[in-house]
């Protein structure tokens, strides 16, 4: 089946639900043969038995989790992804392609999908502004692109479309890209350039994160001038929550970001 795991964490962000709920979804075993198994990933495989599919079975957790607004697979076929690397060596599957440690310079869905459900359709043609990101370029952010449907409906959308620059590069994925690197690989796989604005973190970082990430060979994502001069609106802030020890966006800080610098602009240009 479709590895659950992206599509959980969505789930659990946006459930409004009993909170002992969301931790329960979030709890991993740590005995016997369920060891490292969360428990929100067994109840979506359950629920797919079940319900017969993917699909209805994440819409049906919806319901139940009570989660605001909506959380859809792009496809809930299961496929594989394949890079094809800088030398022209392939890697197929997430954990391969982040562990090989080499440049990517594109990548392919197998077997390739040419329609999202309706609802998906629907949802992004319907949709004020179009966020992209955080998270893993190559493994998360790109794929919805793929879908030919989704990548189609994605640049006919008169709407704006925001790039959530990740914090930091990743290990095995984007070693030594800058914010228009990013973005460069981004608008590739769409099939020319769609990002009308972008929200970057203010680079600032406690000294003992950036040199724990070093040792990663991991650095901060730089380069926000080389995008103002293509005429891209570039919002930047102190988007760190600064109580975590990895580097991750503060929730609410980028909710502000968003919300002040684009979600007033889209609701104007409707009205």
């Amino acid at each position: 089946m479709v590895p659950p795991g992206d599509i959980r964490n969505c789930l659990i962000a946006l459930s409004d639900g009993e909170p002992i709920l969301t931790r329960l979804l979030d709890y991993r075993f740590q005995e016997s043969v369920l060891a490292g198994h969360s428990f929100g990933n067994i109840l979506i495989t359950a629920l797919t038995r079940v319900t017969g599919s993917f699909d209805a079975a994440v819409r049906e957790l919806n319901r139940i989790l009570h989660v605001r607004g909506q959380v859809l697979p792009a496809t809930g076929r299961k496929v594989s992804l394949i890079a094809t690397h800088a030398d022209g060596t392939k890697a197929t599957g997430e954990v391969e392609i982040s562990a090989s440690r080499k440049a990517i310079a594109s990548l392919e869905m197998r077997p390739r999908v040419q329609e999202p459900a309706e609802d998906v359709a629907r949802a992004i043609e319907n949709a004020e502004v179009l966020i992209f990101g955080p998270g893993s370029l190559f493994t998360s952010v790109i794929p919805g692109l793929l879908v030919a449907g989704i990548r189609r409906r994605v640049l006919e959308n008169p709407g704006d479309k925001i790039y959530i620059a990740n914090v930091m590069t990743q290990r095995g994925e984007t070693n030594d890209l800058d914010l228009a690197a990013h973005l460069d690989a981004l608008e590739r796989h769409a099939g020319g350039a769609f990002i009308t604005g972008v929200i970057a973190h203010d680079g600032s970082f406690p000294p003992e994160m950036l040199a724990r990430y070093a040792k990663d060979g991991c650095s901060p994502v730089g380069g926000v001038e080389l995008l103002r001069e293509r005429g891209i609106r570039v919002v930047v802030d102190d988007l760190l929550d600064r109580d975590e020890e990895t580097a991750r966006h503060h929730p609410a800080k980028l909710a502000r970001a968003i919300a002040e610098n684009f979600l007033g602009t889209a609701r104007r240009r409707i009205a």
